[in-house]
């Protein structure tokens, strides 16, 4: 059996001498002849991002916080895994493992872990206690880097379903968005003894041509907008899919590169109003990134991508039961019908009024409500 050992974040400073150098040197392109986004990220939005990077930013504040809360490190299939845990001070709390995205972090769930593990502490209930377990996906953050193919999705599910056996967890439940959502997805497929019931965030389920002669009103934005995000949204995932070792160079390379390529998706994909800045800080975006800076992992995060993109929106059948938040601003929304055809044991349901692709990240508040509406028959059974 491997040894799970405590592990401690500590970037050597001469890292962070490094990221400053380069942003003191880095090379600007012109300004965009456009007075919007259509073009990517502005050259003044960016240049602010990143001087504030350079002269305000401080990297050991979120490091401090991130060791504060118990990191964790261990080998599976020939690569170190590493994952936050924190034990819930509820004894019978339910254990919960969080899976995240692309361009996500474990630092997307900093703001639930309080109100999810320590509830009582949060205006909450004993009985909605959870033991959390998040892990960083292979070849992100502070996990190894494959150094050969076949890690996809159902290789990271079935990670994660020796993890939890290896923590000592019988009994458990599993949550997700993006790629979190994926993985989530194939456990639930694959339905590991132990995995009492699973909630997404994003949803992936696709129409059936029979549906069109009756589409509501609801459906057709849905699709209206998915045909919008497909045309004007997917030259990263393209890029990633198909040759993410090319890019790889530049997000490693490049601070201010590998800052404005997940910027552009805070833009995008959040519910903010056209400004990032309106629903999240500047620090909190600048922590993910980092994540990504520091550790160099442009180039092994993109290779899921390639790993696993052109099989992940394929129809697949979970019968554990399922939890479904639909946020407004998401990049893919489905209908109950649509989703019920591949997840046909709902248990949970909820069309939400604000929030999008960074659920736990946005609307901290709401997606914590939204899993513990979803668990909490779970919770009730011992």
């Amino acid at each position: 059996m491997s040894i799970i050992e405590s592990f401690q974040i500590a970037v050597p400073q001469a890292e962070i001498d490094d990221l400053h150098r380069r942003l003191d040197h880095a090379r600007w392109p012109e300004a965009e002849p456009v007075d919007d986004w259509s073009q990517g990220v502005p050259l003044a939005k960016v240049r602010a991002l990143c001087d504030y990077w350079r002269n305000g930013y401080d990297w050991r504040r979120c490091e401090a916080r991130l060791n504060a809360l118990g990191q964790y490190r261990t080998e599976i299939d020939g690569l170190q895994i590493h994952f936050m845990h924190v034990r819930s001070p509820h004894p019978d709390a339910l254990p919960l493992l969080l899976t995240h995205g692309w361009p996500g972090s474990i630092i997307e769930f900093l703001k639930v872990v309080g109100p999810l593990s320590d509830p009582t502490a949060h205006g909450g209930r004993a009985e909605d206690a959870f033991h959390l377990i998040i892990p960083s996906l292979p070849g992100y953050g502070f996990s190894g880097k494959p150094a050969e193919t076949g890690w996809n999705v159902e290789r990271a599910a079935r990670a994660w379903a020796i993890l939890m056996d290896r923590l000592g967890y019988d009994r458990y439940v599993a949550q997700g968005g993006d790629w979190g959502s994926a993985v989530t997805t194939k456990l639930g497929a694959l339905a590991p003894a132990g995995l009492a019931a699973i909630h997404l965030n994003l949803v992936s389920a696709f129409p059936d041509p029979s549906d069109q002669s009756d589409w509501t009103a609801e459906e057709k934005g849905y699709w209206a907008s998915f045909a919008a995000f497909q045309k004007e949204e997917t030259g990263y995932s393209t890029e990633q899919m198909t040759r993410p070792q090319t890019i790889g160079y530049s997000l490693v390379d490049s601070p201010v590169g590998q800052a404005a390529w997940i910027y552009e998706k805070f833009h995008a994909w959040t519910d903010c109003g056209g400004d990032p800045e309106n629903i999240l800080s500047v620090d909190e975006m600048l922590d993910n990134i980092s994540v990504y800076w520091l550790t160099g992992s442009g180039a092994s995060s993109a290779r899921l991508y390639w790993e696993s993109l052109a099989t992940t929106f394929l129809p697949t059948k979970v019968l554990v039961p399922t939890g479904c938040s639909i946020f407004p601003k998401e990049i893919l929304r489905a209908s109950r019908r649509w989703v019920e055809r591949n997840y046909p044991n709902i248990v949970h349901w909820n069309e939400l009024d604000r929030g999008g692709h960074f659920a736990a990240f946005e609307q901290p508040e709401l997606f914590t409500s939204e899993v513990r509406a979803c668990f909490r028959p779970f919770q009730q059974v011992r």
